[in-house]
């Protein structure tokens, strides 16, 4: 494992190994069936490339009334606990305490990007964001507290694990593309990445 500290960021690369993949795949199974992914859509209306849902007390929603979180699924179901094997790696990585209320599961799937944006809509900054990838590589790009200037890049593969606390907590950050089926964890391919966040 390396550990990289990108404009403070803390690219923590294959903190998982393929036993440790392989176990948060299984317990994620349960989730995904319960709260199927979905594609959000922006507040101007515009569908984003990525499916997503949640598990916690909490799950983050996008659409035309704003970004937000709610207790419960588009659908009306609640989210599901956050499986144990994800909070011990919170745990972990951050030594902290206090665990996440909420955990963001975005898939990738070919084509899927995520532009650069900051999270914001929690009630405290000074808990970290960590973020875990599964699947496909994807093009981490990590820019500034305000938008425009310089970025950097790094590819994130399967495994890898970036804690986003301190500068980096508000810095603008986002996908740029995968490269589909680099991994064969997927089985169909893509890229999963679980975002933990403090709420409140």
């Amino acid at each position: 494992m390396a550990r990289l500290v990108i404009r403070d960021f803390v690219v923590l690369k294959s903190w998982l190994d393929a036993a440790g993949q392989a176990e948060l795949i299984e317990a994620l199974r349960p989730v995904l069936k319960a709260v199927p992914p979905f594609h959000p859509t922006t507040p101007s209306g515009k569908a984003m490339s990525v499916r997503m849902t949640s598990a916690g007390r909490l799950g983050w929603l996008s659409d035309k009334a704003g970004y937000r979180y709610e207790a419960q699924h588009p659908k009306g179901m609640g989210w599901p606990e956050i499986p144990e094997p994800i909070l011990r790696l919170w745990d972990q990585v951050t030594g902290l305490d206090r665990r996440p209320d909420s955990c963001l599961i975005n898939y990738y799937g070919e084509g899927a990007r995520m532009g650069l944006h900051q999270d914001k809509d929690e009630a405290d900054f000074s808990w970290p964001v960590v973020s875990v990838s599964l699947g496909d590589d994807g093009l981490f790009r990590m820019g500034n507290p305000t938008r425009g200037g310089k970025t950097e890049s790094i590819w994130l593969s399967s495994g890898d694990v970036v804690v986003m606390g301190g500068a980096a907590r508000l810095a603008y950050h986002g996908v740029d593309r995968i490269r589909f089926k680099s991994s064969r964890l997927l089985p169909r391919g893509g890229r999963l990445n679980l975002t933990l966040r403090v709420v409140e």
